[in-house]
């Protein structure tokens, strides 16, 4: 009986790495943000081997990797964002060098810097002002 559950699981595994495998094949590669498509297809892969080492009866190396998995996804994803995710991440859209004005995503450096001292002025709290509230009686 536990050789077919074994079974089971192993054929539940295979089925689950090659749908992964598929959708990593099939992914375009222009989409946007293709890292992060890729990282969550490979969670798939994760599962599908996890899987696969309890049917074979490998149940610490199944936990290990199952508490792992996750915060190495997190790391490269993290890692990505920090050096090279130019298109979702702020403080890699400023560049020093000349840019075309029209580009959505990247913009000079001084740029940046006008509208935040613009927006900044705008912030300025006035001296003058007060804020207070008002209570209301609801029976009134």
């Amino acid at each position: 009986m536990i050789e077919y559950i074994q079974s089971i699981l192993l054929i539940v595994a295979a089925f689950f790495m090659i749908i992964a495998a598929v959708g990593l094949v099939t992914v375009n590669k222009n989409t946007k943000n293709l890292v992060y498509a890729r990282i969550h297809i490979v969670g798939l892969f994760d599962i599908a081997c996890i899987i696969a080492m309890i049917g074979l009866g490998q149940y610490l190396l199944a936990g290990i990797y199952l508490i792992l998995a996750p915060f190495i996804a997190h790391a490269i994803a993290n890692a990505y964002w920090k050096k090279e995710d130019r298109e979702n991440n702020m403080d890699l859209m400023t560049v020093e060098e000349e840019v075309d004005e029209n580009h959505p995503f990247i913009h000079p450096k001084a740029k940046m810097q006008a509208l935040e001292s613009e927006n900044s002025e705008k912030l300025k709290v006035d001296e003058r002002f007060s804020v207070t509230t008002l209570e209301i009686d609801e029976g009134e």
